[in-house]
């Protein structure tokens, strides 16, 4: 078993909405209480991996077991072109260095860092493109889109940290979770990490085009059984689908 450790982030490299940074002290006390010799003999799986800072904190925290990242938005795509990115962003500080920050930027400048953006020779990651340019949040699927929207001068101030080591021991696979968890739900020692979406809403970053709806949320609960984390809030279904079960007795 690969037990090389990446170093510990306590947030992803690069922007990723949804990232758990907010979670982590919790989410690291868990595993560390409740799985012994460093994960020696264990499967840990961060079932929508997202930006991969779960996976990259259990492999740290347990480097002993298998950790399994469902690289289903090609994050590590993005930061194999972090150089790229970090070019980027030095030639649009540049455009909009009298521009103030936080404020809308005029169509002048606005006609400059599109000019910039269509002539860059590297790869353009759209989802970090987006935090520069527009407000907290806000994501878009394609260039086209962005340059439809208001502009405003949020531009980060620094570069971003070179994460050569940030999936290091980790395996990427990138899977619908019905086709992953079925791969591992009968495993002995196999952690299930589960940060779904909502339902009926778009899933994130996790596969922009598609919708999170009910069908897909029954079929999550059908394949998780004990062990697992899951991530919710008072806004998702989840806790409705437990009072459910408890209310009707319902029982596989």
């Amino acid at each position: 078993m690969d037990n090389q450790k990446p170093k510990l982030f306590s947030k992803a490299p690069l922007p990723f909405v949804g990232q758990k940074r907010n979670f982590l002290k919790a989410f690291r006390s868990v595993i560390t209480d409740n799985i012994i010799n460093e994960g020696c003999g264990w499967t840990i799986i961060d079932v929508f991996g997202g930006s991969g800072l779960l996976a990259n904190n259990a492999k740290h925290l347990l480097p002993n077991a298998r950790v399994i990242y469902n690289d289903f938005d090609n994050y590590s795509n993005r930061l194999s072109n972090l150089a790229d990115t970090n070019r980027l962003l030095i030639l649009l500080t540049d455009v909009l260095s009298n521009s103030p920050r936080g404020k809308k930027i005029s169509d002048r400048v606005k006609a400059k860092v599109k000019d910039t953006v269509n002539n860059f020779d590297g790869f353009i990651d759209l989802q970090t493109l987006s935090t520069w340019l527009l407000f907290s949040g806000k994501q878009v699927g394609t260039l086209d889109e962005l340059w439809q929207h208001t502009m405003y001068n949020t531009i980060r101030r620094t570069q971003y940290e070179i994460a050569d080591n940030y999936l290091d021991g980790i395996e990427l696979t990138s899977v619908p979770f019905e086709i992953l968890m079925s791969q591992y739900k009968t495993s002995d020692k196999t952690l299930f990490i589960l940060d779904p979406p909502y339902v009926s809403t778009k899933q994130g970053a996790y596969a922009l085009d598609e919708y999170f709806g009910m069908v897909q949320f029954l079929r999550l609960m059908s394949l998780t059984r004990p062990p697992y984390i899951m991530f919710s809030s008072t806004r998702s279904e989840l806790l409705s689908y437990i009072d459910h079960i408890k209310e009707y007795d319902v029982m596989e």
